[in-house]
Order: C-alpha cells, then sequence, then structure tokens
C-alpha cells in the first residue's frame, strides 16, 4: 500500500509540476552554489561605474517578463534589427541595463558554464539593484530557461505607455497575472529612473483645448518640468521620475503623487483615480506596506511565461540563440 501511495503521489507531482513552471529558491545549489554572490559582485560593480545600472537593470527585467514572458528574450541582438530590443517601445531601455547582464553571465559562466540561464541573472541581478539603491532585499525565485523566440513585432501592445488610465494599466498587467496592487507596487520602482521629455510633455504645453498644462500637475512642479523641457528640446533629454530622492529606492513616488508630482500621466492617474487612490496613500504613509507589496509583486512578476525543464535552452551568450 505504501509503495503505490508513493508513486501515486509522485505521478500527481509530476502531472502538477508540469502545468505550470515551478521556480525554485536554491535551484543552483549543487550546479552553481555561488550564482548570487557572482551576479551581486558584478552588478555592484558596474553601479559603482553609473547610477544608471539601477533603473536600467529593474526596467529590462519589466520589459522582459511583459513579452514572452522572463525568458531573457529581450537580450537577444539581432544583425537586421529586428529583435524584441529594437521593437520601438524598447529603444529607450539604457545599455547599462543590458551591459549588467553580460557582465554578470560571463562571470557567471567562468564559475559554472552552461548552468545558470539568462532569464535568472536578470532575475537576481534585478533584486541587487533593488537593495543597492536601498529597498528591500528578498528571495529569487530560480529555474528560468531561455527563449528561443524574440521578435520586435510581439512587443506593440504588451507593454504599459505613459497615457495609460487606470483601466488600462489593470488590463494589461492583468494580462500577466498581476493585480491592481501588484500593478500599483511595481510602479513604484519610478522611485529611480528617469523619463524622457517626449513621454510626458503632452501635459505642459498641449494638454486640452481649455488648457494646455494637464491641471491634475502641480503648478511649480510643472514650471520647474518646462525649464528642464522647453518646447522642442534634445529629445535625448531625461527627467528623475522622482524629484525628491532620485536615486533611492523609497516610497517617496507616492509621496510625490499625492502632492500632484507624478511625471507621467501613468503616474498621476493612480492618485486622481478613486478607485487606486486608498493604496497611493497607504503607500505614501507605510513605506513597510509598500515594501511588502513590492517583494509580492517581482515575485509574481518573476513567474510570468516562464519556460522550465526542457523548455528553451541555457544561453552561454545572452544577446544570441545556441
Amino acid at each position: 500500500m505504501g509503495l503505490w501511495r508513493g508513486i501515486v503521489l509522485l505521478l500527481a507531482f509530476m502531472i502538477i509540476g508540469k502545468g505550470e513552471g515551478k521556480l525554485v529558491k536554491n535551484f543552483y545549489s549543487s550546479s552553481c552554489p555561488n550564482v548570487e554572490s557572482i551576479v551581486q559582485q558584478a552588478v555592484s560593480t558596474k553601479f559603482s561605474q553609473t547610477f544608471t545600472t539601477i533603473p536600467a537593470t529593474l526596467r529590462l527585467f519589466f520589459h522582459d517578463c511583459f513579452v514572452e514572458g522572463c525568458d531573457a528574450s529581450i537580450m537577444i541582438a539581432s544583425p537586421n534589427n529586428d529583435a524584441e530590443k529594437d521593437a520601438s517601445d524598447n529603444l529607450s531601455l539604457a545599455g547599462d541595463g543590458f551591459d549588467t547582464v553580460i557582465k554578470a553571465k560571463q562571470a557567471v559562466e567562468q564559475a559554472c558554464p552552461g548552468k545558470v540561464s539568462c532569464a535568472d541573472i536578470l532575475a537576481i541581478a534585478a533584486r541587487d539593484v533593488v537593495v543597492l539603491a536601498g529597498g528591500p532585499s528578498f528571495n529569487v525565485e530560480l529555474g528560468r530557461r531561455d527563449g528561443l523566440i524574440s521578435q520586435a513585432s510581439l512587443v506593440a501592445g504588451n507593454l504599459p505607455d505613459p497615457t495609460f488610465n487606470l483601466n488600462q494599466l489593470n488590463t494589461i498587467f492583468a494580462k500577466n497575472n498581476l493585480s491592481q496592487n501588484d500593478m500599483i507596487a511595481l510602479s513604484g520602482a519610478h522611485t529611480v529612473g528617469f523619463s524622457h521629455c517626449s513621454r510626458f510633455s503632452n501635459r505642459l504645453y498641449s494638454f486640452s483645448s481649455s488648457s494646455s498644462v494637464d491641471p491634475s500637475l502641480n503648478s511649480t512642479y510643472a514650471q520647474q518640468l518646462e525649464g528642464e523641457c522647453p518646447q522642442n528640446v534634445d529629445p535625448n533629454i531625461a527627467v528623475t521620475l522622482d524629484p525628491i530622492t532620485p536615486q533611492t529606492f523609497d516610497n517617496v513616488y507616492y509621496q510625490n503623487l499625492v502632492a500632484g508630482m507624478g511625471l507621467l500621466t501613468s503616474d498621476q492617474v493612480l492618485y486622481t483615480d478613486p478607485k487606486s487612490q486608498p493604496t497611493i496613500v497607504d503607500f505614501a504613509n507605510n513605506p513597510g506596506d509598500f515594501n511588502r507589496a513590492f517583494i509580492r509583486a517581482m515575485r509574481k512578476l518573476g513567474r510570468v511565461g516562464v519556460k522550465t525543464g526542457n523548455d528553451g535552452e541555457i544561453r552561454t551568450d545572452c544577446t544570441a540563440f545556441n
């Protein structure tokens, strides 16, 4: 009886495991036990060269997971410029994020050749940059494999737009099994990083027929932004998303929203829409609530569309299929 029951349980586990690729925290405990410290060292070195490492790596992870799942498809370089990273929505991804993953992968390959996926290295690095900027630490689930598809044509319509309202944001996050609470917590990554003037200049110069400036924008902040982003400004000029503590991962982003200082329409709408406002107020007043929600949302984000088992591959070079 006992043996038979064991076999039934084993079969049940195999079936369950197949349905949803299961990630585990200690996936590399025997094949590459020091992977996390190796990645952390590489990320730390890159961060010491430029702060942009932090927002660039976080945003890279997010953009990767929302298209074809968290499978490092964003990393592929195509000679014909038709890979995922070449899509118009991804052209503003800073090179420092890609470089962080490439450097970390090179270091990991020296220690454990052919064992650790680029997808997992990006997931670890995304956690590491949060910690380096003063944010919460958390365990990263591992076991992803690298995807075999990377096409620019698959990107459109899968990433949130800076002009989105709450319903549009919720819809695109729900496609990835992320709730409104998750979406608001992940938006908190805008506590670091920057945006190009073109992504919000309509809020300063051409908002509506009755008002050139978006009325939900704090007027002092609007004047400051007009100074940083005059009309016809150089398209490469960028402005920090959190003007108060732009290099610290904290809950000040939410305090800014309460003060009418959200940079993008999709930031400020989180406060102006009554359906999401209570969460913004909570996160603005309670950093612990934000940190807990952010960790939960990052875990859920990291599970999106993952390839495990025999799906995908372990790339040797993150920028090329094997």
